[in-house]
């Protein structure tokens, strides 16, 4: 596996930022995991998703309002996703560890695997985002071309309309097929994955059983099994879209940078901070409405540079490095609403479907 490093001798960028950081949390007084407003989002989502799915199970329900509860459902579950999952498994949530550990497990309760998922996402991808070759998140050549580094096929040239499809089964793609790829391949994408105790294969197995007992048996049981199908894939449409859209346009926009390493060791010259502002992008800034639904991760700037800072305080600490980006001159990429970005991510995906133009020697 080839080894990536940044040039991090210096780093007098992070240094700074890292500094008036964390003079802002010890002159306010507050503490960098989650607050009230963290945990009303908890006390809202959780209860609000059990129940929705117990009211499909008892009540009886015509087709479109089945349909249409059902779809909410795989909203909610996303919202759970952004906003207690992610802030639990990067230990941001709590400064106690085993609360961390109880609400990452709401991943697995998703149909997921927190283990797999912090090595898959904390480690690789917060490291080494958007290098081709590296990034599990940018790893899905052929069937999407998303940095200019990756081959091109005839099917990209229509991949910014199609794309729409493969992000509304991606959570079910996750769930049932490539979970279980990384367990038993031990690897995510190129790089192996760490020993797991047995207490994590029992986890594992356990809550993949679980789910396919609430989500599948049960339902079936109570329900039929083409009521549950129909519904099923209304959840798993948009809880996959919504997971999806939200992660691209952090990353796979046309504002942010690429790299790309092959079987040679890569130096990355930039310190590891700029090159994670380089290839990360904020999209509507200032929008309490957004923020709330996805977790602070419209403010993915600062929660590439903090991930132990829960996303509740990225609002505030986004003007500092804002602040510190304008007095090193490193570009701060932000988008100023949702559909801005949005357009930029499909305008960008139209872009690298387009057949490359070979370069002329000398």
């Amino acid at each position: 596996m080839a080894k990536v490093t940044f040039n991090n001798k210096k780093a007098l960028f992070f240094q700074s930022l890292k500094a008036a950081v964390e003079e802002y949390f010890k002159e306010n007084n507050i503490k960098k995991t989650g607050n009230r407003h963290l945990y009303i989002k908890t006390i809202v989502l959780i209860p609000l998703a059990v129940l929705i799915y117990l009211s499909l199970l008892i009540f009886p329900m015509a087709a479109l309002p089945g349909i249409a509860l059902s779809a909410i459902l795989g909203f909610v579950l996303a919202c759970i996703g952004f906003n207690v999952m992610h802030d639990a498994c990067h230990g941001s949530y709590s400064e106690n560890s085993t609360v961390n550990d109880i609400l990452g497990l709401t991943l697995n309760a998703l149909g997921g695997n927190a283990f797999i998922w912090k090595q898959k996402h904390n480690i690789i991808h917060h490291t080494y985002t958007n290098v081709d070759g590296m990034d599990d998140d940018i790893a899905k050549s052929p069937l999407m071309r998303q940095c200019s580094t990756q081959t091109w096929t005839p099917a990209h040239r229509v991949q910014h309309i199609y794309v729409v499809a493969i992000y509304a089964i991606s959570s079910f793609a996750w769930v049932f097929i490539m979970d279980f790829v990384k367990y038993l391949s031990r690897k995510v994408y190129r790089t192996p994955l760490q020993p797991m105790k047995m207490k994590d294969h029992l986890t594992f197995w356990a809550s993949k059983a679980l789910y396919l007992v609430f989500y599948v048996a049960l339902p079936v049981a109570l329900l039929g099994w083409q009521a549950w199908l129909i519904g099923f894939t209304a959840m798993h449409v948009v809880m996959g879209f919504t997971l999806a859209i939200v992660f691209q346009l952090a990353h796979v926009v046309e504002e942010t940078n690429f790299e790309a390493v092959g079987d040679e060791t890569k130096v990355i010259e930039n310190e590891w901070a700029i090159h994670q502002i380089n290839t990360t992008s904020n999209f509507a800034p200032g929008n309490k409405i957004i923020s709330w639904f996805v977790g602070g991760l419209n403010y993915q700037v600062e929660h590439h540079l903090f991930p132990r800072i829960s996303h509740v305080h990225y609002p505030q600490i986004s003007k500092i490095v804002a602040a510190k980006c304008a007095e090193f001159n490193v570009q701060y990429n932000c988008l100023p609403t949702m559909m801005s970005a949005v357009r930029s991510h499909f305008r960008f995906m139209r872009d690298l479907g387009r057949k490359p133009v070979p370069a002329i020697a000398g």
